[in-house]
């Protein structure tokens, strides 16, 4: 049996790592892949042989039937140039972790490694899903009470409305497959509520959102409703959402950090912090956003996930896990679907 046979058989998900990718490889990387892999998800390391054996040193023989090890022994750094550096490196750990998938090895892609070259890498060996006009990037935020998709957040700086409506059915399917969330609603990111406020390309947007048969449209939202849980889905254009995520990232560090000062100033603050420690804890769980790790490219043939650059094995592990849950419940061939529906229905 092939290893494109063991992966449209068996049961379990099987999901290619790059063992090279990030801060902290490959020691933090194989850490997550060893928690996450088991008998219903197969992880693929990509990465230079030797360094990822002495990293599974220890692991017992059963945890191991669950991970396999391809040799690619080329990095591609940060500071590379995206396209050049996975044109010119076709044995690097992220281009044989994307040609797993490319091959029907694996069903998905985990890196954290350089965005850019991963997005590259995907467009390139990967491709677009039939039909579809711009791939989107997703992240879900770890909002109170139940997370939110957030779509697009950096893949495409300039979209029309058409491209608009391709998010907003792809970050909608992901809802509903991976977070579970019935009929997900989706809002549309603009100045003001009501449907006459935006731009030229929100308002022609909304109308496309509006009419569209297969979307929950809750209408336009406003910047302080994303974390709000006011919809389950917010859409935008790849310049606004990865401003707005920035700048959420920013504000949220700076809000614990002030919190950790003011519980450290003087005797009743620390002592109102003791009484509130569980209580933050509990806080801090619901919040965290190495549950959710990654950015998702929607619109490729293959589940691509992107990590931050230093995280933990907790966050590669969930990541794993999230897209392992992506290819059980056929996320891309459902986008793909739908893709094709919107394109036989479009003018």
């Amino acid at each position: 049996m092939t290893a494109m046979d063991e992966r449209r058989t068996s049961n379990r998900a099987v999901i290619a790592l790059d063992a090279m990718g990030g801060d902290q490889a490959p020691e933090v990387v194989v850490a997550g892949a060893v928690s996450a892999a088991g008998p219903d998800i197969k992880v693929i390391l990509t990465g230079r042989t030797e360094e990822i054996e002495r990293c599974l040193t220890g692991v017992d023989e059963e945890k191991r039937r669950h991970l396999e090890v391809v040799d690619a022994p080329d990095v591609i750094g940060f500071d590379e140039e995206p396209a050049k550096a996975v044109r010119g490196k076709p044995r690097s750990s992220l281009v044989a972790a994307v040609e797993t998938v490319a091959q029907g090895r694996a069903g998905g892609i985990v890196s954290a490694g350089s965005t850019g070259a991963t997005m590259a890498a995907s467009l390139i060996k990967l491709r677009r899903l039939k039909g579809l006009k711009r791939p989107g990037l997703c992240v879900v935020i770890p909002t109170p009470g139940k997370p939110t998709v957030f779509i697009d957040v950096g893949a495409n700086s300039e979209v029309r409305p058409a491209h608009l409506l391709e998010f907003a059915n792809m970050a909608s399917i992901f809802a509903s497959e991976v977070l579970d969330i019935s009929d997900p609603s989706v809002g549309l990111v603009s100045i003001g509520e009501e449907s006459i406020k935006g731009n030229e390309l929100v308002l022609e947007a909304h109308q496309l959102l509006a009419a569209s048969p297969t979307l929950n449209f809750y209408g336009n939202i406003e910047g302080h409703d994303i974390v709000n849980n006011l919809v389950d889905v917010v859409v935008t254009d790849g310049f606004t959402g990865n401003v707005c995520l920035k700048l959420m990232e920013g504000t949220s560090l700076v809000v614990i950090e002030e919190i950790k000062k003011a519980a450290r100033k003087g005797i009743a603050s620390k002592l109102g912090g003791l009484l509130l420690k569980r209580n933050l804890g509990e806080l801090k769980e619901s919040i965290d956003p190495e549950v959710y790790s990654g950015a998702y490219l929607l619109g490729v043939r293959g589940l691509v996930v992107v990590c931050h650059g230093n995280s933990s094995s907790k966050a590669i592990a969930n990541a794993v896990r999230i897209t392992a849950r992506a290819v059980e419940h056929e996320v891309v061939g459902r986008i793909g679907d739908r893709i094709a529906s919107l394109a036989r229905t479009s003018p």
